[in-house]
């Protein structure tokens, strides 16, 4: 099951398809694409692919312990859903019109939509158990709740787009053993005896 690094690898791996995709039309270079906070205050990107909520899914049913295949018993993995902004950074619209605004986020939805799942194998390529795929679907959240996103880091609301990626599995390190056999009872049943024939 996919460690613990797999949140980053999702992050990563969405600005990579941005990047790929995304230049030299309508953004320049792939390095104005970046995984950041609104906060932050960097002008050298112009799309910004914000983390903002972790929560994790209690509704998947998943046993208390699984074979790891060695005779040893592991906790399940745990799944968890990624919730994303795309953003475009404020410090660097000072020459973006609002048609290159809308552009730009009109193409990474695009590209999102298009793109909207990945393998957890492709992101952690170790994995000896296949996992459902990661998918990326519009996080349906109300424009009050888009507010508070904006609020919560103290910036004025801007369009953007949400997005959710789900299921995330996080695998678990607890592995037991479990317990040793300690005594064993045999019985032999004798055939052959005078009554058989």
């Amino acid at each position: 099951m996919a460690d613990y690094t797999i949140i980053s690898d999702v992050s990563q791996h969405m600005v990579k398809i941005l990047r790929e995709k995304m230049c030299p039309e309508p953004i320049p270079s792939p390095n104005n694409i970046t995984a950041s906070s609104p906060s932050e205050q960097d002008v050298d990107y112009i799309l910004g692919l914000y983390l903002y909520d972790i929560r994790e899914e209690g509704e998947v049913a998943v046993p208390s312990l699984m074979g790891t295949g060695r005779t040893r018993l592991q906790r399940p993995p745990r799944p968890y859903s990624l919730y994303y902004m795309l953003f475009l950074n404020g410090s660097s619209q000072m020459g973006l019109k609002a048609a290159d605004t809308q552009k730009i986020l009109g193409r990474a939805a695009q590209i999102i939509n298009d793109g909207n799942s990945v393998n957890p194998r492709q992101l952690q390529n170790w994995l000896e158990v296949d996992e459902p795929p990661i998918l990326f679907m519009p996080a349906k959240i109300s424009l009050e709740d888009k507010v508070r996103v904006w609020s919560a880091i103290n910036k004025p609301y801007q369009v953007s787009l949400f997005y959710k990626a789900a299921p995330v599995f996080i695998s678990s390190e607890i592995v037991v053993d479990p317990p040793r056999v300690t005594q064993a009872e045999f019985s032999i049943n004798m055939l052959g005896g005078k009554g058989d024939g």
